[in-house]
């Protein structure tokens, strides 16, 4: 298993590998000490009184945490950090500061807000779950777990946290900081994306979490995750669980919580289209609702006409000239798409023809409110600098 360690509880004897060679070392009565056994009132006394002195509480969403706020900022949250999500998050309040804004909104604007951000059926799913809110539950978010799991996006960790840190009722949470604390402490072993190992999480976090300061608690159980027991560098030192953590005792932090099983991802291979006008308007095509990108405009992908006969077909006329631009790789958590950009110039004006459903002119000098692609982004970000718009 590489560099590691193999420890047994029911034997005493610690087995260590070392790049596959496997050398055996008895410790028969030289085990260290146990870790200190915590009881959860005992547990939740020394989270919550780190978190009195240490915990985060001058974050954008804590200042007035009603349950919308709480909500759209647990959905930026999912797989991103927080010095990354706080600018969207503030913005995206600005434009949709309630529920009933942002059900109002097109999905477009909302994708607008998103760009950037990645990971977009989030947004899609918030924006469908503010449209349900708004016509089935009178604009107001669902204050159970139950409910609230029942919408778009919102998964049992999430509930909690809406339920717990806004309307300061006990839920558990089991975020990956929350994962990696508790997995860490109680030396569970397996990686959470499977059931077994999950279900001993949820087990661990509604055995420790209380009932009283419950969304104090619940929230430094994320910052101690997210500022201590940190993935590579935990600083165990400063956390007030290290004399009960069992992975700390057997020196294996970075062992808990095992790793996601590792798969060689996929190369896809795409050339992008991108025709523009002398007055530097770009056609994008709007992708289906869902699958990649879905709902977010894009260029077009080529497919097995050539770049010129496919700007014959769709716009009447021949570019006036062709340029390949440098090929660069976009990676999606299932696979690699090497992407090859194709400059179409063109002589005419934007042809109202193509300005049909799905379809975009899109006016780099007044830029549409739209959802893009980060990799269309940054395409049209270059595409602004050669056209000096």
């Amino acid at each position: 298993m590489g560099k590691g360690y193999d420890y047994r509880t029911n034997r005493d004897e610690i087995h260590w590998h070392n790049q596959g060679a496997r050398v055996r070392l008895c410790a028969v009565n030289k085990r260290p000490p146990p870790a200190k056994k915590l009881a959860p009132p005992e547990f939740a006394r020394k989270v919550l009184a780190w978190y009195d002195q240490h915990g985060r509480k001058d974050l954008p969403w804590q200042q007035n945490p009603t349950p919308y706020r709480v909500w759209v900022s647990e959905i930026m949250l999912q797989q991103t950090q927080v010095g990354t999500v706080i600018p969207y998050f503030e913005r995206f309040i600005v434009d949709f500061p309630s529920v009933a804004v942002l059900a109002a909104a097109s999905e477009d604007a909302v994708l607008s807000r998103w760009t950037g951000l990645g990971y977009y059926a989030r947004a899609r799913n918030l924006h469908r779950a503010a449209k349900l809110i708004a016509d089935e539950h009178g604009g107001q978010l669902p204050d159970t777990v139950a409910e609230l799991t029942s919408l778009p996006g919102i998964g049992r960790s999430t509930a909690g946290a809406i339920v717990s840190l806004a309307g300061k009722r006990y839920a558990v949470i089991l975020d990956g900081n929350v994962k990696r604390v508790l997995a860490r402490f109680a030396a569970i072993e397996g990686w959470p994306g499977h059931t077994q190992t999950l279900k001993q999480l949820w087990a661990l976090a509604e055995e420790l979490t209380p009932r009283a300061r419950v969304g104090n608690y619940n929230q430094a159980m994320m910052d101690l995750g997210a500022t201590l027991c940190t993935r590579s560098r935990p600083d165990c030192q400063r956390c007030p669980l290290v004399d009960a953590c069992q992975a700390h005792q057997i020196g294996a932090q970075t062992d808990f919580p095992g790793k996601k099983p590792r798969k060689t991802l996929p190369v896809r291979s795409v050339s992008l289209l991108m025709p523009v006008t002398q007055a530097g308007e770009v056609l994008l095509e709007k992708r289906p609702p869902v699958g990649v990108w879905g709902g977010l405009y894009s260029f077009f992908e080529q497919d097995k006409r050539s770049a010129g006969e496919w700007c014959l077909d769709n716009l009447g006329a021949l570019p006036a000239s062709i340029e390949q631009w440098p090929g660069f790789r976009h990676t999606f958590s299932h696979y690699h798409l090497d992407i090859t950009p194709i400059l179409l110039r063109l002589e005419q004006t934007a042809p109202q023809s193509v300005a049909e459903a799905g379809k975009l002119w899109y006016n780099m000098r007044q830029r549409p409110d739209v959802g893009l692609a980060a990799p269309v982004q940054k395409l049209l970000e270059r595409l602004a600098l050669a056209y000096n718009v």
